[in-house]
């Protein structure tokens, strides 16, 4: 024999199943649950509009439009720090930077507090330096960012189309000038090397990375003579016998430097402490020792100036 229990809960889906059959057979269909006062769709508005007025399909779209001078300010700050590797629209580029449109912490960031550990170097191990950046810039690149994502079709997609093309002219020619005489001009010449360095590329950004990256417009002041290549590192090695030999740096450690003389000959001789004497000349030493301490701005102040050599 059946439990009570059994007898019950047949009896109560026999009721309801006559109840939906009633209802559907009369052309009504089960109404639901009405929603509380004020609530709001998952838009974060009612009815799942965002603040900017269209259908909010994701979180990102739930925040109000940024400050458009944050905004301004922000795009600057990215197409000159960040958009060579994260890409114009944000979505990557071959040079190893990730999407930031699909990026978590981008998506989980409110005011650029997750972001700013990785602008300092939190990453640095897996490939993304850090940048020189206030916390005031930090915030305004956020609230671009976050502006950019707001206007993806739904998450992950392509941004709304009209991405303007990066500049890196936002600099002071003048604040430049004064950076290049006191910390450039004992190697370089706006006469000599540099000169009309302002009319020898495409745009401002292609001019600051040759520039910064030791390339400059010849072969020092006189803009001749030297290496083959002025950017090779020079070794020379004095043997405990007298002999000298010269050649482009190869290789150098605790144990061993090799080296490739003019004639295309490779040697490589052991060490022991001082023994062979080691001396190695590096054409960018000043270059990678001036990286380490210049700012984001002194940077764009030189690219300006030197944008200004016609």
């Amino acid at each position: 024999m059946r439990s009570k229990l059994q007898v019950w809960i047949g009896f109560a889906t026999a009721v309801l199943g006559i109840t939906m059959c009633v209802s559907f057979a009369s052309g009504q269909t089960p109404a639901a649950p009405a929603a509380p006062a004020g609530a709001q769709g998952r838009g974060g508005g009612r009815n799942g509009e965002n603040a900017r007025g269209s259908t909010a399909t994701f979180p990102a779209q739930q925040r109000p439009p940024g400050d458009p001078v944050l905004v301004a300010h922000g795009k600057t700050l990215y197409d000159v720090d960040c958009q060579s590797c994260h890409g114009a629209d944000l979505r990557g580029t071959t040079l190893g930077g990730i999407s930031l449109l699909r990026s978590q912490v981008v998506l989980s960031d409110q005011d650029g507090e997750l972001m700013q550990p990785i602008i300092e170097g939190a990453r640095k191990s897996t490939g993304m330096p850090a940048i020189n950046m206030t916390t005031a810039d930090i915030g305004a690149l956020a609230t671009y960012i976050h502006s950019v994502v707001a206007t993806e079709k739904g998450q992950g997609a392509p941004p709304a189309p009209g991405v303007e093309a990066p500049t890196a002219l936002v600099g002071d020619a003048a604040a430049g000038k004064v950076f290049f005489a006191s910390q450039c001009a004992s190697c370089h010449s706006v006469m000599g090397d540099l000169q009309g360095y302002g009319t020898k590329f495409p745009d401002a950004k292609a001019a600051q990375n040759r520039w910064v990256s030791g390339g400059g417009g010849g072969r020092g002041r006189g803009g001749g003579g030297g290496a083959p290549d002025a950017r090779t590192v020079m070794v020379t090695v004095t043997l405990s016998s007298g002999e000298i030999v010269q050649g482009s740096l190869l290789l150098v450690d605790d144990f061993l430097v090799s080296l490739t003389q003019s004639d295309g000959t490779v040697r490589t001789f052991r060490r022991d402490g001082d023994v062979p004497k080691v001396e190695i000349k590096d054409p960018m030493q000043g270059h990678k020792t001036l990286l380490d301490t210049m700012k984001n701005k002194d940077m764009h102040d030189v690219t300006a100036y030197l944008e200004s050599l016609k």
